[in-house]
């Protein structure tokens, strides 16, 4: 993402589960605002993409995408599934975590999330702090005013460049609460940063959270990078391209089977590390919705830990993304 403009990312996942609500036959999501909140200028740049793939979306002929190369594009990108299935994944345990006592809902690198706009009955209690880049955020409140929709005074917009700033210092000068029980979601980000990057959030995260808040993020097998022992898959290889022609490419992952040691010592505790196989098992076994995993995404839950609470050293680069 360019630093003065918005995630061309952000907005095509926002659209995503759009095009999932309307025209997928079981949706496992209803998120339909995508369709109202993504800007003309923004469509008509993704557009412009998958007019250049036209060719490749002959075969991505299912229901109501037939009339839209974007939906086609949007429908036939490997990306697609996990987007659906870590919102649902997240969403999940967010209120599961309200039933234990959980009172804030951070959303980290927002993007176009619409959680604001359709909060449950069980979850209107919580403070929700949506932090993400000023260029993206600007955009977003400003679609929100335009299209005559509004959300509850317990939803704090906080524009932050993550780069420069720590994440702490934005979050207690939104009013978020240090010592009370928070819900973490950090989706479609940690693929942009490097290693490093991605060791300073998670501590950040861990540092400013009262132990036992929770976070669900989602990643991919570094391996998928290179290395001996296997070739990435083919749906790996495309949706590394197509988000590399929007100006975002992928840097880093995560090992899967180092992911629990590599966050203890950051003062957090893996809790589940699911592949993108059954996380469309579990949430439509019959795969109705023709769903198609990539092999190399991954989503992970994890809890804070209480003994392990550093100061923050530095800026902590978020990123913005969803």
């Amino acid at each position: 993402m360019k630093q003065a403009t918005p995630s061309l990312t952000a907005l095509a996942t926002a659209l995503m589960r759009a095009l999932h609500t309307r025209a997928d036959p079981k949706p496992i999501i209803f998120d339909p605002w995508g369709d109202s909140l993504v800007p003309e200028e923004a469509r008509n740049a993704i557009e412009s993409i998958a007019l250049a793939k036209m060719p490749a979306l002959e075969g991505a002929t299912a229901g109501a995408v037939r009339a839209s190369p974007m939906d086609a594009f949007l429908r036939a990108s490997p990306a697609y599934t996990n987007v659906i299935t870590r919102a649902r994944f997240s969403e999940d345990a967010l209120l599961a975590s309200v039933s234990g006592g959980v009172r804030q809902y951070v959303l980290l690198g927002a993007g176009f999330d619409s959680f604001a706009l359709r909060v449950p009955v069980e979850a209107q209690h919580l403070d929700i702090f949506e932090v993400d880049h000023p260029a993206t955020q600007s955009l977003k409140k400003m679609r929100l005013a335009e299209c005559g929709l509004s959300v509850s005074p317990r939803v704090h917009f906080v524009a932050a460049d993550l780069a420069v700033e720590r994440l702490e210092e934005v979050l207690l000068n939104a009013g978020f609460g240090r010592e009370i029980p928070a819900f973490f979601s950090w989706l479609g980000v940690t693929m942009y940063l490097t290693q490093a990057a991605n060791l300073a959030a998670l501590s950040a995260i861990a540092d400013c959270a009262s132990p036992g808040s929770e976070l669900i993020f989602n990643y991919i097998d570094q391996a998928a990078f290179g290395g001996p022992k296997q070739a990435p898959s083919p749906d790996f290889v495309e949706v590394q391209r197509v988000v590399a022609a929007m100006g975002e490419p992928f840097l880093s992952g995560f090992h899967p089977a180092t992911l629990a040691a590599d966050l203890r010592v950051l003062g957090l505790e893996l809790e589940e590390d699911v592949g993108e196989a059954a996380l469309v098992q579990v949430y439509d076994p019959l795969n109705l919705n023709s769903l198609r995993p990539v092999a190399e995404l991954h989503t992970a839950r994890a809890r804070v830990l209480g003994s392990n609470r550093r100061s923050s050293i530095g800026p902590n680069p978020v990123r913005c993304s969803r």
